[in-house]
């Protein structure tokens, strides 16, 4: 007999992400007024979803099928940490300039080179309500842009200075 332990608990709820081509991802995400059960729920299974993808460091509602404005950012050990669940973020300085290849679980198959901000000052809520002032650079930065955007319906590719084929990538 092999007995599996997970660390999941019960309460684990994946949502199916939204891919291009679904207009709700082309939508503008609405102001979250009141932080009720209702949206800890919608951050607590964003985490999750975001968790059991196999390489993804960030997403917002949209791509869930909620138009409400919540990103998660979770680099994981990649220096900056997280998980960052952010209730109305807004970008309030941005400076400098930075090219990255980016790619999206909306998206599959696909990378793009995006021009971002290399640093920029994120100012939100957390799941508390409480006000939170990231200062974020490089690849937090590039994130950060890049989930706020899902929340004014734009994707990277529509950013992206050119576009490549992610399984040739991983290829090389």
């Amino acid at each position: 007999y092999v007995i599996v332990y997970s660390e999941r608990n019960e309460n684990m709820a994946q949502r199916q992400i939204r891919e291009v081509g679904d207009p709700l991802l082309r939508k503008k995400s609405r102001v979250v007024e009141t932080i009720d059960d209702k949206v800890k729920q919608l951050i607590d299974d964003m985490y999750d979803t975001l968790k059991a993808s196999d390489d993804g460091i960030g997403i917002a509602a949209p791509q869930v099928g909620v138009l409400k404005r919540v990103i998660i950012v979770d680099l994981g050990e990649e220096g900056e940490g997280g998980p960052y669940k952010l209730i109305n973020p807004v970008i309030t300085k941005a400076k400098g300039e930075q090219v990255c290849r980016e790619g999206c679980l909306s998206v599959p198959g696909l990378l793009g080179d995006v021009t971002r901000p290399k640093e920029v000052t994120v100012e939100a809520i957390n799941e508390e309500g409480k006000k939170v002032i990231i200062k974020a650079k490089d690849l937090l930065a590039i994130c950060l842009c890049h989930e706020i955007d899902h929340l004014d319906g734009i994707l990277f590719i529509d950013k992206a200075t050119e576009l490549f084929d992610a399984d040739a990538e991983d290829e090389e």
